[in-house]
């Protein structure tokens, strides 16, 4: 449970400072226009710190830390997240210099697929131990 606590607070640390960067980064850069950046704030506070913080709430209630499963879980779920930001987050940069790579979207696409089925499999880790 102790690493939930940490995941969250690791990505409302991220969460926090993605939005100051946002804020910064365009105002350094005269940018005036919308990007993907503005968006990443968001994600990084829903999908990961009040993501992990329920998580670690139905662990306490359910203990679903004892699947065997648990750990490629918290690994997948992780992994799709991290994908998705750090193409979030190249995607936001390029905007904001005028430029723009036409792939960055299917990789976030990836990490949003990859994530989904973080959640469905979380759901399935509840069932079994759901009375």
């Amino acid at each position: 449970m102790k690493r939930l606590y940490y995941t969250s607070f690791f990505y409302a640390i991220l969460g926090l400072i993605s939005g100051i960067f946002y804020r910064e980064y365009t105002k350094l850069n005269d940018f005036t226009g919308n990007t993907i950046l503005k968006g990443l704030h968001t994600h990084i506070l829903v999908l990961g710190f009040l993501f992990f913080l329920v998580a670690m709430i139905l662990d306490k209630l359910f203990q679903i830390h004892q699947s065997k499963t648990f750990n490629a879980w918290y690994i997948i779920y992780n992994v799709g997240l991290i994908i998705s930001l750090a193409a979030m987050t190249m995607r936001g940069l390029l905007q904001v210099q005028g430029e723009d790579l036409s792939f960055l979207p299917h990789i976030a696409g990836l990490g949003h697929a990859i994530l989904g089925a973080g959640i469905i499999w979380l759901l399935a880790l509840l069932r079994k131990h759901v009375k």
